[in-house]
């Protein structure tokens, strides 16, 4: 079924519509547009919980603005996907920074959109890759936040089949063998542990671009950066909340987004401070490239410091108050 142009008016698609409105907010500092853009009872997921309040994006996004004057952000990716015929899912990944600099940072946003007005988003950023190329303490940067915990569909059971519908709704059965292929790549080495299965998915000389600006090569390095997460929450497992598709020239040809839970206990090794045995729940985003049938990149996402804001709250270190979600 063709999209109906109400979804992305009045841009001729929805790529043109991401980019475009997001340069806006964020470029040209037309924050206000965000009161035409969003639905007052949009919804928000990021790292440090869920906002359901329109005028909290737009008093967050003018703190980001203004606490970063010089940096400038630019579509990477853009990955969008029907969601019936008024409506469209976008995973678009930005990156940011000055115009001249070798301090950088990704955010994958993840944004419902329909007839032109978001109504959900699922948005995580690298906050991770500013402390660590300041050299500042992360658990210092972690303590100045909230963790203020999730609501809403995030809070609800997983999607049963999320090839045919995710927490956004029923999505077109399209690259069907594509997406198989991730859902077998994250059971079989993200949540069964099978590790040496990486050369199944991937072609050898993949790429991983993942927190911190880290660039990992190779199957083995896809294998220790996944460890390096794993070992702090050892029994942790990773649900699968939504998918979408798309294959454009632009962005390398096929590609896949997934939106990802993942849920373990920090009983591990304690690399976010002293453990506390308790769960903690993380939202990640993934976006994975295809050439000839393999895949031959991820980008993964998830907001590090955040997870430590969390940890800290569950061992009950001093919080601040303010949580700007956004």
């Amino acid at each position: 079924m063709p999209l109906d142009p109400v979804a992305y008016l009045p841009y001729k698609d929805p790529d043109d519509f991401i980019r475009e409105v997001t340069d806006l907010i964020w470029v040209d500092r037309s924050i206000h547009y965000i009161r035409e853009n969003y639905e007052p009872d949009s919804i928000v997921h990021g790292g440090l919980g869920t906002s359901s309040n329109r005028d909290e994006v737009i008093e967050g996004s003018l703190m980001r603005i203004s606490a970063t004057p010089d940096r400038t952000g630019q579509a990477e990716d853009v990955i969008w996907e029907a969601r019936g015929d008024d409506a469209f899912l976008s995973s678009h990944l930005v990156l940011s920074g000055h115009l001249q600099t070798s301090e950088f940072s990704r955010t994958i946003a993840n944004c419902l959109y329909r007839r032109g007005r978001m109504v959900e988003e699922w948005v995580v950023r690298d906050t991770l890759a500013g402390p660590l190329a300041r050299g500042e303490d992360l658990d210092e940067v972690a303590s100045a936040q909230t963790f203020r915990g999730f609501s809403g569909s995030w809070n609800e059971p997983a999607p049963a089949d999320p090839i045919a519908k995710g927490d956004s709704g029923e999505r077109p059965d399209e690259y069907r063998a594509e997406v198989e292929k991730v859902i077998d790549l994250i059971k079989t080495v993200w949540n069964d542990r099978d590790l040496q299965k990486v050369e199944k998915f991937f072609e050898r000389d993949l790429v991983l671009l993942t927190v911190g600006n880290r660039l990992v090569i190779r199957p083995e390095g896809y294998r220790r950066a996944l460890l390096r997460f794993l070992e702090s929450f050892p029994g942790g497992q990773f649900e699968i909340r939504d998918i979408q598709t798309n294959y454009d020239v632009r962005y390398a040809g096929l590609r896949v987004a997934v939106v990802w839970k993942f849920v373990g206990d920090y009983n591990g090794v304690p690399n976010y401070g002293p453990l506390t045995g308790k769960p903690v729940d993380v939202l990640g985003i993934s976006q994975f490239t295809f050439h000839n049938g393999a895949l031959v990149k991820e980008v993964r996402l998830w907001d590090d410091i955040a997870l430590r804001a969390q940890i800290q709250g569950q061992r009950g270190d001093e919080p601040v108050a303010f949580a700007n979600i956004y």
